[in-house]
């Protein structure tokens, strides 16, 4: 065995991380053979509660699990950790938009990126999942200097979920047998589902393009892509709570690409620091196709992008920039 690695989740009293504490602790994402410290932080007057999900963890008897420090202290949270699940937020509720959350939400992740920035180890990765994510991740970064801009990432593999859930029901095939669908952009409604470069196995061991295989561009185009954008407002509208099981699930896939690497062949969505690909402004973070090998992510090249998309992207980085100058003026006041 391994020696353990340490992995602080924040928000751990909260929805998902009850979901994401148990894909963790089973070594779905850092592998079955590696064992694990978890760091539990939320605040305060959680306590309570976390000190049940402390008794559940030891309750569930996981042979990974060497250690549990619950705490509502940053400077313990943090402390020589390895990976982190930045979850921890204001959740977003029946009939507020993304950038309700923004003033609330950014100071959190300032104060968690200057904690990061102390006491995590340099060479920690960063995902983060509390919402506007894109966002939040720049905002962390931001105020973490000592730590590479390429070990932050926000979740937009969430979304990749749903898109290939949604493509796999329509041509009624195994979910796992659809690839490649990407997420552009921002974690919002104006993300760019993409499925131009899609594939889907099929049954004689052969692949074809989803586009091929659905015959239906006038689908991709419309409501493709709308059901995926507001899916997280349909899932609040149904539960009257936002989505917790299938975001828990979708951090512990976007963790596993970034620590175990991506197949070959195979793409994950990523929203990382933009490098200017794909004429995408720099220093926003924004969601690209990408491959990892060795804990290092590259953005895939030379994809053709035709002007519907090219529409699409404009949109989703124009807010990822406004957002960003917002997300400042707040930090600064």
């Amino acid at each position: 065995m391994a020696e353990p690695i340490r992995v602080v989740i924040t928000g751990a009293a909260g929805q998902i991380a009850y979901s994401l504490i148990n894909v963790v602790a089973r070594g779905d994402v850092f592998g079955v053979k590696q064992p694990i410290i978890l760091h539990l932080l939320d605040i305060p007057p959680m306590m309570g509660v976390l000190e049940g999900v402390v008794m559940e963890i030891a309750d569930c008897a996981y042979p990974l699990v060497r250690g549990v420090v619950p705490t509502a202290d940053p400077s313990v949270a943090f402390k020589d950790v390895d990976a982190a699940f930045m979850v921890g937020a204001m959740p977003r509720k029946q009939g507020m938009e993304r950038k309700d959350l923004l003033s609330a939400n950014v100071k959190i992740f300032k104060d968690q990126g200057q904690a990061l920035d102390q006491y995590a180890k340099k060479s920690v990765l960063v995902l983060v999942v509390g919402n506007p994510a894109n966002t939040n991740a720049f905002i962390c970064s931001k105020y973490a200097p000592s730590i590479p801009k390429e070990n932050f990432s926000a979740m937009t593999h969430l979304d990749q979920n749903r898109a290939q859930a949604l493509i796999a029901h329509r041509l009624k095939v195994q979910v796992d047998k659809v690839h490649n669908v990407l997420i552009w952009g921002n974690h919002s409604s104006t993300q760019f589902p993409d499925a131009k470069w899609a594939y889907v196995e099929i049954p004689d061991g052969d692949s074809v393009s989803v586009s091929k295989a659905l015959n239906d561009d006038e689908w991709l185009q419309n409501d493709f892509i709308k059901t995926v954008q507001n899916r997280g407002a349909a899932v609040i509208a149904a539960r009257k709570m936002s989505s917790a099981m299938s975001a828990a699930k979708a951090a512990g896939d976007h963790m596993k690409a970034l620590w175990q690497g991506t197949p070959q062949s195979k793409w994950v969505s990523l929203a990382v620091v933009s490098d200017g690909s794909y004429d995408i402004p720099k220093d926003i973070i924004f969601s690209f196709p990408c491959v990892v090998s060795d804990k290092k992510w590259s953005i895939v090249q030379d994809l053709t992008i035709e002007d519907f998309a090219r529409e699409k992207l404009d949109i989703t980085a124009n807010e990822l920039v406004e957002e960003k100058e917002e997300a400042l003026s707040v930090c600064e006041d």
